[in-house]
C-alpha cells in the first residue's frame, strides 16, 4: 500500500492506494499551528478506524503549499510510518516524465496534478483546481508544464464577502434556482457559482485561442462539483486527481 498526503491552505487531504485503487481517503482541515504529535494522532485514529497498519506501507509521498507545516508533517510520516516521504520539491522534479516549469515557484499540488493529468490525457491539457485557489494549469503535449492561472477560489471569493461588507453573511456553496436572487442567500450563490463558470468558460476559451491546440480540461479540488454540472468545458472531473499524482510522483522516485 502506499499513503498520499496534500497539505493545501484549507485542508489536509490524505489517501491510501492498493495497486490503482484508492483504497480509503479523508479531509482534514488545515491547521497551521498543530504539531507533528497532533496530527500523528489523527492519523492513528484514521488508520485504526480502518484496521490498517502503517508499518505496512510501502511509501509514503506528501505535497505542501503550507511552509509551517512541511516539516512537521515530514517528521510525523517518519514517526508514524517508520519511513521517509518522498517529499513533492525541486529536488525530485528531474525524476519525473513531465518538465516542471520554474520550478521553485510552482506550487508541488500542482505539479501534482500536471502529473496525473498527463498520465490521463496523454497530451495537451489543462487542470482546473477548486481548491483555496481558482488555479488553471496548462501541460503541452510533451510534458511541460507551460504556466499557471491563479484567481480566488470560490470558498475564498464568499469569505471576502462575508469579511469586508456589512450586511452580506457567508453562505454554503451551491447551485441557486436561477442566476439571479430574490434573497441574500441565492444573490450570493448566482453571483459567485454562475459568475465563477463564466469565468473558467472564458479562461479555458483564451488559453485554447492562445496555445491553438484543442486541449483536455481535468477538473479537480474539493469544490469542483459545484462548478461541474452547469458547463461542458470539462473532459473529466476527478476529485482525487491530486492525490492520483502523488501516487504516480511515488513510483518514479
Amino acid at each position: 500500500m502506499l499513503l498520499t498526503i496534500d497539505v493545501g491552505n484549507s485542508n489536509i487531504v490524505a489517501g491510501v492506494w492498493k495497486g490503482e485503487s484508492l483504497l480509503y481517503s479523508w479531509r482534514l482541515h488545515t491547521v497551521a499551528k498543530k504539531t507533528e504529535d497532533e496530527y500523528g494522532t489523527l492519523f492513528r485514529s484514521l488508520f485504526q478506524d480502518k484496521n490498517l497498519d502503517p508499518k505496512s506501507l510501502r511509501k509514503v509521498c506528501l505535497s505542501s503549499v503550507v511552509p509551517s507545516l512541511t516539516d512537521p508533517m515530514v517528521t510525523m510520516v517518519e514517526r508514524f510510518t517508520g519511513q521517509s516521504p518522498v517529499v513533492v520539491g525541486p529536488a525530485i522534479y528531474e525524476k519525473l516524465p513531465i518538465n516542471v516549469v520554474n520550478p521553485y515557484e510552482v506550487g508541488a499540488d500542482l505539479v501534482a496534478d500536471a502529473m496525473a493529468a498527463y498520465a490521463t490525457c496523454k497530451g495537451a491539457c489543462v487542470v482546473v483546481d477548486f481548491g483555496t485557489a481558482l488555479t488553471f494549469t496548462i501541460v503541452d503535449a510533451s510534458g511541460t508544464m507551460q504556466g499557471v492561472a491563479i484567481a480566488p477560489g470560490l470558498g475564498t471569493a464568499v469569505n471576502a464577502l462575508s469579511r469586508d461588507t456589512a450586511q452580506l453573511p457567508y453562505v454554503q456553496l451551491a447551485v441557486p434556482p436561477a442566476p439571479y436572487g430574490k434573497n441574500t442567500l441565492h444573490a450570493i450563490q448566482a453571483g459567485v457559482v454562475y459568475g465563477y463558470t463564466g469565468l473558467v468558460e472564458y479562461m479555458i476559451a483564451r488559453i485554447k485561442e492562445d496555445l491553438q491546440v484543442d486541449l483536455k480540461v481535468i477538473a479537480t479540488g474539493g469544490l469542483c462539483d459545484v462548478i461541474a454540472p452547469l458547463t461542458r468545458v470539462f473532459t473529466y472531473v476527478d476529485k482525487d486527481l491530486t492525490l492520483r499524482g502523488l501516487k504516480l510522483i511515488a513510483e518514479h522516485c
